[in-house]
């Protein structure tokens, strides 16, 4: 009697033993699963991490490359928080070719009616939400306040011709005047003077 007790005594410690040793495995296998799920985590937030801060520099790359037009223009809707992604869709600069003005007037005439309704087009084919920004630069004939005043009158123009046959809101449109400050060619030549009589329309997001 005394032995059978004896041998089952055995039987147990050893099954609790074994129980012991499964039980220890198992939280073993559960650790180092958990630590592998850890460390694939880490790996993906870093890898995140890496994907940001490369999509901030080919931003900040970008923003480089913005002509000083975009720029501004980005700078100005961005305080006024009229963007959403704060981005240039596109810029379209309309020199004296495509948008002219007759000396100090502001009236749009065909070809420059045709250049806008081509813009609108491109404008409405975005298919979502954009602010438009139209800037009036001139050459420096006259004074310094007319011209600033011409080249204001020049983008009002093209601001109400958009909204009036293309329906663009005027809530989704601002005006600046460059005036003659910013030339991109030599005023002392005839053909410099038509590329500083220019509108310059950015597209931002």
């Amino acid at each position: 009697m005394k032995r059978t007790i004896s041998i089952l005594s055995t039987l147990v410690l050893s099954s609790v033993v074994a129980a012991g040793c499964a039980t220890q495995k198992q939280v073993d296998e559960k650790i180092a699963a958990a630590t592998a799920q850890t460390d694939q985590k880490i790996e993906s937030v870093s890898g995140q991490v890496e994907d940001l801060q490369e999509k901030q520099r080919q931003t900040d790359v970008k923003l480089d490359e913005l002509s000083k037009s975009s720029a501004d223009a980005l700078k100005r809707a961005e305080e006024a928080g009229m963007l959403a992604k704060g981005k240039v869709v596109f810029e379209q600069t309309f020199n004296e070719d495509r948008i002219r003005f007759k000396t100090g007037s502001w009236v749009l005439d065909e070809t420059a009616t045709a250049a806008l309704d081509e813009l609108a087009g491109k404008v409405k084919a975005l298919d979502r939400a954009v602010y438009v920004e139209i800037q009036g630069y001139t050459d420096n004939r006259g004074s310094e306040a007319s011209n600033e005043m011409l080249g204001q009158q020049r983008a009002e123009s093209v601001r109400r011709y958009l909204n009036k046959q293309h329906s663009l809101p005027l809530g989704r449109m601002s005006t600046i005047s460059y005036g003659e400050t910013a030339p991109v060619a030599d005023n002392k030549t005839k053909d410099g003077r038509g590329q500083n009589r220019r509108v310059v329309i950015v597209v931002l997001e």
